[in-house]
């Protein structure tokens, strides 16, 4: 099962001239405008949000069991990876993944934006209905030392 999913990204000057700007994921639309990627949709002085782009998020059967976790917190998540490039705004829509899993190991990079937001019911309702039909049980074996 695939989703087309559009990504709002914000970046913020600092009240300090100095640093460089900060970047956040500030939202997902499950029915992505026409808009070509890292569109501006509204300035507040310094402060810019875009719409950075459409990805696409998959749902995969060797992943069941992380997305029936993510599903049994009561509040499931997607996770958004933005990472630099040099092409202007000077971010990129890199990943949308309801993996847990996934998401969380993308955390280690020191240069990626990585945000986890609340994914929208549509999605959550359909993850819920891919698990229920492909998720098999496996049972875990320790394995012993020779």
């Amino acid at each position: 099962m695939m989703f087309t999913i559009g990504v709002l990204a914000e970046r913020r000057q600092p009240a300090q001239s100095l640093a460089g700007p900060s970047w956040q994921v500030a939202g997902v639309l499950t029915e992505p405008p026409p808009h070509d990627p890292w569109t501006e949709i509204r300035r507040d002085g310094d402060d810019v949000l875009f719409y950075a782009g459409t990805s696409v998020l998959e749902f995969h059967k060797s992943e069941t069991g992380n997305y029936r976790d993510n599903l049994a917190t009561g509040a499931p998540r997607l996770w958004i990876v933005l990472r630099p490039t040099d092409r202007d705004p000077g971010m990129e829509l890199a990943l949308v993944t309801a993996d847990p899993d996934e998401g969380e190991s993308m955390t280690g990079a020191g240069d990626l934006v990585v945000e986890a937001l609340a994914m929208p019911q549509q999605i959550a309702g359909a993850l819920a209905a891919f698990v229920a039909e492909h998720h098999v049980e496996r049972p875990f074996i320790k394995r012993s030392r020779s």
